[in-house]
């Protein structure tokens, strides 16, 4: 473990350059105390580090000095396909290991600091939440590594059920994680790690399915999903800039059968539309964000309520 931590160390000065024990520390999460002790024990094995005292100052390694020692183990290299997710990566507890790997990655390159992570960054929550990891997200991330059969509580609908699974993969979705796995009864679900009330890997491993695609797994259930909430319908009639406005108000799902079924637009260039919605309730701020470029033709109780908010609207402004 220390000599993984040493070369990590290594590796850091010789990318970074220069950096302080305190800089180092919050890296390698350990003291600064523990950072002096591995410093010199790399001086006695023939490394030239040095410290610079004073402001600007820190451990340095002398100037042309590199190391070969930038193997990657097999769980350092996988884990590279998930570099793009800091944040992810440390809820799952596989930070470390990204964390080995970059420096290898970067000492084989010589990757100076701000090349590539400084150009690419992946933010998953949405905005305005604050997303806290479920509390056996490590649980669940290690028996998906590892291709263990997981038993698990879940809760759902009020109800706890006991789950005997193959997960096969954790999918992050606007601050959510969700487990894809194989049940009973062969079929893939979905599970949303929050829920978990219990989860524990066992010795068992599970053959994965070669052909399983998770990716293309999850979109076709997410647009399953989406049209599953659709349960309405609302007539609208609206502009070419309400045409053009509607994918960024509706669902992409629902905005897409809207528009695949519009007709041609009349001599005024308006266009009637019958979009798919959750519900009135939604349709109603759906169609408000649409502002005078829609106007709501059925059902006659909505059609109403936008006219009352158009109304109150008007008063407001009024002189």
């Amino acid at each position: 473990m220390r000599a993984a931590r040493v070369l990590s160390l290594l590796l850091l000065l010789q990318t970074r350059r220069a950096m302080t024990a305190a800089e180092l520390a919050a890296e390698l999460e350990v003291s600064e105390r523990t950072v002096q002790r591995d410093v010199a024990a790399l001086t006695e094995a023939g490394v030239p580090v040095y410290a610079e005292r004073g402001r600007g100052g820190g451990y340095r390694l002398v100037d042309g000095y590199r190391t070969r020692l930038t193997g990657l183990e097999r769980a350092e290299a996988e884990v590279l396909l998930l570099a793009g997710l800091p944040g992810p990566l440390h809820e799952m507890g596989l930070a470390g290991r990204a964390l080995a790997a970059r420096l290898k990655v970067a000492a084989a390159l010589g990757d100076a600091p701000g090349t590539v992570v400084q150009r690419f960054h992946l933010d998953a929550p949405a905005w305005f939440k604050t997303a806290r990891p479920p509390a056996l997200l490590g649980a669940v991330a290690r028996a998906v590594w590892e291709d263990r059969v997981l038993r698990a509580r879940h809760a759902r609908g009020g109800a706890v059920r006991e789950h005997t699974v193959e997960p096969y993969g954790l999918v992050l979705k606007a601050g959510n994680w969700y487990l894809v796995a194989r049940a009973d009864d062969g079929r893939f679900r979905t599970y949303r790690v929050d829920r978990f009330e219990a989860a524990e890997a066992g010795e068992e491993r599970f053959a994965r399915d070669a052909d399983f695609d998770l990716a293309a797994f999850w979109e076709e259930k997410s647009a399953e999903f989406a049209r599953s909430l659709l349960r309405e319908h609302v007539t609208v009639r609206l502009s070419r800039l309400g045409v053009a406005r509607l994918p960024r108000v509706l669902e992409p799902v629902a905005a897409s059968q809207a528009l695949a079924a519009t007709g041609e637009p009349d001599d005024r260039g308006l266009v009637t539309v019958r979009l798919p919605v959750e519900s009135q309730e939604v349709a109603y701020d759906q169609i408000l964000r649409l502002g005078p470029d829609a106007e709501v033709l059925d059902p006659p109780e909505l059609r109403e309520r936008i006219a009352q908010a158009a109304r109150r609207t008007v008063d407001l402004y009024r002189p």
